[in-house]
């Protein structure tokens, strides 16, 4: 009897401890993370390059509190990152420059279907690449000189 009033006690001390632990809720990462401005994040930039390797704990405080951007009621348009790696061209730009090279006569679609594998295949034969159908960036490099074409000769305009 003694055992099983202590494991019943033992046993609810857990849980108590268990359910106290759980009850608060931990933010995620995202809900302790604000966004950052272009000025507030080149301000933190150039203030990490001429910052010393240590600051003093007045500093540092002094630091923490200052008014960024967003809480002074400033708003920056993010520019869009540079694309990594190599240019990947859409469908359209693919069929476009395979027609104005008259390696395609179908319809531009966006649609790459067996007319358009041929004719990449067909363009690639060509011009000395592999001829897989694919357009990565040698392909492309080739085709892309195609995507606008040249004006066409006529009469000048007179002055």
């Amino acid at each position: 009897m003694k055992m099983k009033r202590s494991a019943f006690i033992i046993l609810t001390l857990a849980l108590v401890v268990y359910l106290a632990g759980c009850g608060k809720k931990q933010k995620t990462l995202e809900e302790m993370q604000e966004p950052m401005s272009m000025e507030a994040m080149s301000a933190l930039s150039s203030e990490s390059k001429n910052a010393p390797e240590a600051k003093a704990p007045e500093q540092a405080a002094a630091a923490s509190m200052a008014v960024t951007p967003q809480a002074a009621g400033m708003t920056a348009k993010l520019e869009p990152l540079p694309p990594s790696g190599p240019y990947k061209p859409s469908v359209i730009e693919i069929q476009t420059a395979l027609k104005n090279s008259g390696y395609y006569t179908g319809k531009i679609d966006g649609k790459i279907g067996p007319r358009t594998k041929a004719a990449i295949a067909e363009f690639q034969k060509a011009n000395g690449l592999k001829a897989d159908g694919k357009v990565g960036p040698k392909t492309w490099a080739a085709l892309s000189r195609h995507l606008n074409p040249a004006p066409a000769p006529g009469p000048r305009p007179s002055r």
